[in-house]
């Protein structure tokens, strides 16, 4: 190992991307007790934290308690953010390897799937993912416009983020008015139509994915009642035979709360949730007004191959659903960066073990990646813990076999400054969270977000 690393000479290292990876890679160099690196973060948003801030839904406020964590790494001397600095606009590949030995990206996987069936792009046809950023204040999405005077909506998807979906749209403004939803979305929820929300998932309810707390909290909604059929329920012979030589005590408990779900779980109610299993979209038509005015649905089965794997096969059983908006939400894919390997069929970058490859294997110098840009768009918030674990042990390995770069600039906070005059410190950030949460305290709520750049730079007089 070179002379660096040391207190007085410690190893430089960038990473593109504020969210949970991010912060867990920095937390982990800091926890090394035989080496010393500072650690820069670099987000395209003034703010940092990623999906904590703009997908985790807004009445689930102590999930994001784990902001603490990320709130103590940051006051490390050692570490330094800078919001509101976008990889491939203000900084490049050839910029970062003059001032640092590694490059970690953990941009995530914030691009929605397709479905890939005729009338998908119609008015009132949209990705799961807009609307979450929309109610959660994201800059990138609050001009955007959701005609919730449709009665009836559909969900593709059964995930976490499909729920959270359907949740919003079936709470009464007052389970909302407390939380840091965005006040636009609240203002636009406070006049909307819908009276029916229907997820739909393709395969059967054992199958479903998403959790035992998400869906109990379906059945605890004020104003709303959370419907499943009887004949859906019942398993088939290869999702019973899976169930019975894999027994799972989560999955059991799901299908307890689902079946408890046959006829409704809070009758009278306004509103209406119907959690709808073996069923696929296979095309949208237009309304008169051109926009999505029902839907082609297929019935499903469950087949089991060779290798007891389970899939499900649409039928020759068909129906039509008037449905007036549809979301989206059958998986996620990360966007490619300017000089760094991708694999467009998976939608990550090319990387072993969070170290980046080429298309032919070949270790990228110095380069790296974490959370779902690394390994797909799975697991939680602290799944990406153990990921930027793995890839900072790669990294730490490469700094001791001199496979890094070597950095010919001391620091490129100057350089920071002459092309992004704008870019936020995380003291920045700390004097923007004590506005917006003075801001909700006043409302009794947790927070009121800024959900524009410009409103964000104003605050501050940057």
């Amino acid at each position: 190992m070179s002379n660096f690393g040391t207190e007085n000479n410690p190893w430089r290292i960038a990473v593109i991307g504020a969210g949970p990876a991010g912060f867990y890679a920095a937390e982990h160099f800091f926890k090394q007790s035989d080496i010393f690196a500072n650690v820069d973060i670099f987000d395209r948003l003034p703010t940092p934290h990623g999906l904590v801030r703009s997908g985790v839904a807004p009445d689930h406020e102590k999930i994001k308690n784990v902001t603490r964590v990320f709130d103590k790494t940051a006051s490390n001397p050692r570490f330094r953010f800078f919001g509101n600095v976008e990889f491939g606009t203000h900084i490049n590949l050839a910029d970062l390897q003059k001032y640092y030995h590694q490059i970690y990206f953990s941009t995530g996987s914030l691009v929605d799937r397709k479905l890939g069936i005729p009338g998908e792009d119609l008015p009132r046809s949209h990705s799961a993912t807009e609307f979450v950023a929309w109610y959660n204040g994201h800059p990138d999405f609050r001009h955007l416009a959701f005609d919730l005077s449709q009665e009836r909506v559909a969900i593709v998807g059964v995930g976490n983020v499909a729920v959270d979906v359907a949740r919003i749209l079936c709470k009464t403004v007052d389970e909302l008015k407390f939380t840091d939803i965005s006040d636009y979305a609240l203002e636009a929820l406070s006049k909307s139509n819908v009276k029916e929300v229907i997820l739909m998932g393709r395969r059967g309810p054992s199958q479903a994915a998403f959790s035992l707390k998400e869906i109990k909290e379906m059945g605890e909604l004020a104003d709303a009642s959370s419907i499943t059929l009887q004949e859906e329920m019942t398993l088939d012979e290869h999702s019973a035979k899976a169930l019975e030589d894999n027994p799972d005590r989560t999955t059991e408990k799901s299908m307890e709360v689902l079946k408890a779900m046959i006829g409704g779980s809070k009758p009278g109610a306004t509103k209406t949730c119907s959690i709808r299993f073996l069923v696929s979209p296979t095309a949208l038509h237009p309304a008169e007004d051109g926009g999505v005015g029902s839907m082609s649905v297929a019935r499903n089965k469950i087949e089991a191959s060779s290798s007891g794997r389970l899939s499900s096969k649409m039928t020759d059983e068909t129906f039509e659903w008037p449905i007036g908006l549809v979301f989206r939400s059958v998986g996620y894919r990360g966007e490619a960066l300017p000089d760094i390997p991708f694999r467009e069929d998976w939608g990550v970058i090319r990387n072993e073990l969070g170290r980046i490859v080429t298309d032919s294997g070949a270790p990228v110098l110095g380069c790296y990646a974490g959370g779902w840009i690394k390994r797909g768009p799975s697991g939680v918030i602290g799944t990406n813990k153990p990921d930027a674990v793995e890839s900072v042990a790669c990294m730490i390995e490469d700094l001791a076999s001199g496979k890094h770069f070597t950095p010919t600039e001391p620091d490129m906070a100057d350089l920071i400054a002459s092309r992004q005059p704008a870019a936020f410190s995380y003291q920045d950030w700390l004097e923007l969270d004590r506005i917006e949460s003075e801001k909700g305290a006043a409302l009794g709520r947790p927070r009121v977000k800024f959900t524009s750049c410009e409103e964000m730079i104003a605050a501050l007089g940057k």
